[in-house]
Formats: structure tokens, C-alpha cells, sequence
């Protein structure tokens, strides 16, 4: 499951982002963001990096496309692109503004037979991401401005006149209204930013942006509020009490980005897989009506055959969560009815059942997995009885053990898909660090493309 690290981020980089969640949060609290991210100038040049191969091939497929009767990017002028390299590629951020994409293109050229020219083609843009109606993140292009220069010519003599000429082979309206084809994060992927993921077979999440990010000098800040869905219906969520921000870190990180997951969101998640009934359930204890008989004299009256004695546990009121320094704790609050199993159940106890769990977390390709580690306290005590006063003690001495093993198992059982993290399609998180601060969850993590399968090929 790996182990909670307590690794924390640079003290601007939490502030910048708790600040951001802050605003957001005053005037409705159902758009109040429950969790958010920061790309990290790390996380983008990452993606600078496995955007240029990507970049070249768009490239190349456009300068060197064959001449035809209403060439887009290739003039009649005879001159043939025969070679696109790209030489520099880089991301980086203007605060408050967006990111600005710088490309260096090495073209070679052949303009006559007997000539090859090497030109450097740059292109410089800015781009923003903006939230469009439908409330899906789109990347945009604001400014663009391409220039071509040449680097060497095999004749010199003609290298002045043949120059104007090459100009005409790129054509700039074409290219800038393409760039951020160039880039590995085009809006088909963020749209899939939003895309609701299972959690259980009957209940999903999903991650909506509350506005368009906001640009820093640590990174670009995405605040997002989770939804949850039980059987294709949204459900309504607790309200937090209090708006989700963070204290100060203690030190910075090299990650490409970093999560953050308030308290509200796990006692939402857990809200909600009470609502999808992910936590009633039938446990089959070891004794008997017989062996209980021997604790409770009225078993043997209400009882005149041996029968297995089962627990049927519901929740009584809603789970939540609560974050301390190291620790997630589970507050689980059922009610057990206690009895013998024939042909229909037999109820004889009703159990009240105050359960107290550690939680694990860990974080596996885009997934977030939750485990009960532990059981820290579990408290039961009687509500009803048809077989006369049950001390607290005895409760705990015949059922007490079945549940401490049972409870933390269902859970287990629950939860083991995990739950997704907010992702852009291809990209998976490695080199994981959680740790687990009073009222939030921090997850510093890399960014890693995943490899190409079949057709399963990078958008354009």
C-alpha cells in the first residue's frame, strides 16, 4: 500500500493554492471546491519534454506535405522541405497570465537542385486555458508569432534572393491556428479531466473545475468540487463547515504536481458510499443460539433448536472522517440486529456499534487506494432486546471480536478498486508521496505518459 511520507511543498506554492480555494468558496457553499492541484513549473516542462517528439511528427507531417492544387502549407515556388527537426521546446508560465510555448525548428531546405538551405523556424505563443460554457476546460491561443531565419546556405550567392522565398513556405495563419496541436494536452484530454469514474458499481465521482486555472509563479492552480452520483442520480453532499485551506509547509518539492484533498471530501466520499448501501452488512458469527443460551439464559426459552446466530449490520447515521497529523480516521456509526438464521432471520438484540478506523492511503497509477489499517476503538452498547438486560461487557466479550474482524474486511472489500484521482487522459502518476495534515491530504507526485498501445495513439 506503500507508507504516508511526510514530505511537505514549498510555502508559497500551498499558500498560492489556499488562497485560490478561499475566494472561491464565500458566497455558495455548493460551489465550494473540496480539493485542487498545482502543475508545478517541474510538471510542465515534464510536459514540454514528451510533447516534442509529438510536436516534430506535427510538424513534419504539415511542412512536408506534398504539393497539391490548393497547398496549405507548401508554395509553388519549387522549394522542397526535405528535413523538420525540432531543436528547443519549452513551456513556461506568465503569472497571471498563462503559459508561453517556445519552438525552435530546424528546417532543411532544397530550393533548386543544386542548393540546400538550413533555416531556423521559431515560433513563440502564449497560451491560456479558459473554462467554455459547458464548463470544460479549454486551451486557447493568444498571441502567436512565428519567424524564419536562415542558418546555412550552399550558395551564398542566391542565399538573399532565395530567402524571401522560402518565407512564403510557411504558412504562419496556418501554423498558429494549429500550435497547441503541438502540445500533449489538447482539449479532448482535458474535457476527460471532468469525466465521471467508478468508485463502486452503483456509485461514481467526479471532478468539476470551478473556474479557469490561475497562474502563478509556483504553478498553474486548478480548484475543482467533487460529485458523487448513487445509481446515475447526483447526491447532495455534506456541507463543510469551513472554507478548505492549508497551513504553511515546512519545505519545498521538485514534483510535477501536487494534490490536495480536503476533509470534506473523504466525508463526502464515505456519505456517498452509504448512500449506494456500500456498508450494510451480514456477518456470520460463530456462535450459536445454543452457546449463547449458556451467557443468556432467556436464548434457551425464545430458542428450542440450534441455530447459526448472524449479525445484520446498517449505518444510523453518516460516516465521517477526520484528518490529524499522520493519521485519517473513519468514524463508522451502525446498528446491528443480532439474530438466529433459519428460514427467515429472528431477530433478538439490536446492537448499537461505534466503530473507529485507520485509514491507509496510497496511490497507484491515477487511483487513490483506501484501506482500513486498523482498528483504533469500537464501542457497542444495547438498543433493544426480546432476551432481557445484556450487560455492555458481555456484548463485547461474544460479539465484539467478529467485529473487529469483519468490519475493517467489508470495508477492504469496498474499497479495493480505489478511487480515481483527478487525470488528463495518458498520463499516470508515479514517485507518490502522501502525507496526511489536520483537515487535508497532500499528494506531491510526478507525471508519467503512458506508453502507446495499438491505436491507443497520442491526440493531436
Amino acid at each position: 500500500m506503500g507508507r504516508l511520507a511526510r514530505r511537505g511543498v514549498s510555502m508559497a506554492t500551498l499558500c498560492t493554492l489556499s488562497i485560490l480555494l478561499s475566494l472561491l468558496v464565500p458566497t455558495h457553499t455548493i460551489r465550494s471546491p473540496d480539493c485542487g492541484g498545482i502543475l508545478t513549473p517541474a510538471g510542465l516542462s515534464y510536459l514540454a519534454e514528451v510533447s516534442k517528439p509529438h510536436a516534430e511528427t506535427v510538424l513534419r507531417q504539415d511542412l512536408m506535405a506534398p504539393p497539391s492544387p490548393d497547398p496549405s502549407l507548401v508554395s509553388s515556388s519549387g522549394n522542397q522541405i526535405n528535413a523538420v527537426k525540432v531543436d528547443e521546446f519549452s513551456l513556461t508560465i506568465i503569472p497571471d497570465t498563462g503559459m508561453r510555448l517556445s519552438i525552435d525548428v530546424d528546417l532543411d531546405i532544397t530550393p533548386s537542385p543544386s542548393t540546400t538551405k538550413e533555416m531556423r523556424l521559431s515560433i513563440v505563443a502564449d497560451l491560456h486555458v479558459e473554462m467554455n460554457p459547458e464548463g470544460n476546460l479549454e486551451l486557447g491561443t493568444s498571441t502567436c508569432k512565428p519567424t524564419l531565419e536562415e542558418v546555412q546556405s550552399t550558395d551564398e550567392i542566391d542565399s538573399k534572393s532565395s530567402g524571401s522565398s522560402v518565407d512564403k513556405e510557411i504558412n504562419v495563419d496556418k501554423i498558429c491556428l494549429e500550435v497547441s496541436k503541438l502540445l500533449l494536452f489538447p482539449n479532448e484530454r482535458l474535457m476527460s479531466l471532468a469525466a465521471p469514474f467508478p468508485i463502486t458499481p452503483s456509485c461514481q465521482v467526479q471532478y468539476l473545475p470551478l473556474a479557469a486555472p490561475m497562474y502563478s509563479e509556483q504553478g498553474i492552480i486548478i480548484s475543482l468540487q467533487t460529485t458523487f452520483q448513487v445509481a446515475g442520480t447526483a447526491i447532495p453532499l455534506p456541507v463543510s463547515p469551513v472554507p478548505f485551506s492549508m497551513p504553511e509547509p515546512a519545505s519545498s518539492s521538485p514534483s510535477h504536481l501536487i494534490l490536495a484533498f480536503s476533509e470534506h471530501f473523504y466525508t463526502s466520499l464515505f456519505f456517498a458510499l452509504e448512500t449506494a448501501g456500500a456498508f450494510n452488512m451480514t456477518i456470520l458469527s460463530p456462535l450459536t443460539t445454543a452457546t449463547l443460551a449458556q451467557k443468556i439464559t432467556q436464548m434457551g426459552f425464545l430458542f428450542q433448536e440450534d441455530l447459526p446466530v448472524v449479525l445484520e449490520a446498517v449505518t444510523r447515521s453518516s460516516p465521517h472522517v477526520v484528518l490529524e497529523e499522520g493519521e485519517a480516521i473513519l468514524k463508522l456509526f451502525l446498528t446491528a440486529q443480532i439474530g438466529a438464521r433459519s428460514s427467515v432471520f429472528q431477530r433478538f438484540l439490536s446492537v448499537n456499534v461505534d466503530v473507529s478506523a485507520r485509514l491507509h492511503l496510497s496511490v497507484t497509477d491515477t487511483r487513490m487506494i483506501i484501506s482500513a489499517a486498523a482498528i483504533e476503538d469500537i464501542e457497542l452498547s444495547l438498543a433493544t432486546s426480546d432476551v432481557g438486560p445484556v450487560l455492555a461487557a458481555l456484548l463485547e466479550e461474544l460479539f465484539l471480536p467478529t467485529i473487529r474482524e469483519e468490519v475493517p474486511a467489508h470495508l477492504n472489500v469496498i474499497l479495493r478498486e480505489g478511487v480515481f484521482l483527478p487525470h488528463i487522459a495518458s498520463f499516470t502518476y508515479t514517485n507518490v508521496n502522501i502525507t496526511i495534515h489536520k483537515d487535508y491530504v497532500l499528494i506531491p507526485c510526478n507525471l508519467q505518459l503512458e506508453a502507446r498501445t495499438g491505436k491507443a495513439t497520442i491526440l493531436g
